[in-house]
């Protein structure tokens, strides 16, 4: 049984504008490979997905917007440490990371009782892996199909969940990701962006 939210709502306002400041970015990297992967973008749900189910942006276009926004709290982080860290390898994974979650959500509908007590159908999104292949390796991978990622950018990809990964409950889950995150600053700092974007920023602006 796919697992299910139902914290949905659709949010259209500014994804065009999204969209575009994505693309923008993107471009600006001059990485090889950039047109090619966005257009396979362009098959996937990637523009029109949401972030989750139920927390960080559970709404249409909610990916993509959490996608741009973590860029924008890596490149302030970055700025306010002075952290060395490639600016191009910075866009890139704060960009990319999530893109496991294309063809990962559905939308679907359930009732509920609404505040009169009456129940009423409301659309909410589960969970339908088409490519049940993890999370951050499997973004790593379907990225691999079109750019070449270095070392570091693929470690940050991989572990940008850092303790909320399944791998690192185990033992030698928990010792890698240890060495990933003290080995390779880009993978801290892509973990802490993602974190302060999906729990702490209040106001959404490009």
């Amino acid at each position: 049984m796919p697992a299910t939210g139902c914290s949905v709502r659709v949010k259209m306002d500014g994804l065009a504008q999204y969209k575009a400041k994505f693309i923008e970015l993107l471009e600006a990297t001059g990485r090889e490979g950039v047109p090619e992967l966005l257009y396979w973008l362009e098959t996937t749900d990637f523009y029109t997905a949401p972030a989750s189910t139920r927390y960080h942006g559970s709404y249409e276009g909610g990916l993509l917007e959490h996608s741009v926004l973590t860029c924008k709290a890596l490149r302030r982080l970055i700025r306010a440490f002075e952290l060395d860290i490639p600016p191009q390898s910075a866009d890139i994974v704060s960009l990319l990371h999530d893109v496991c979650k294309t063809g990962f959500y559905k939308l679907s509908k359930r009732n509920v009782k609404n505040s009169d007590g009456k129940w009423e159908e409301v659309p909410c999104y589960t969970i339908e892996d088409a490519f049940p292949y993890g999370h951050g390796e499997k973004s790593v991978l379907l990225l691999s199909g079109h750019i070449r990622l270095t070392d570091e950018e693929a470690i940050a990809i991989r572990w940008h969940m850092g303790a909320y990964d399944d791998a690192a409950q185990s033992y030698s889950g928990a010792g890698t990701l240890g060495r990933a995150l003290s080995q390779y600053p880009l993978a801290s700092a892509l973990h802490i962006a993602d974190m302060i974007e999906s729990h702490l920023l209040n106001t959404k602006q490009l």
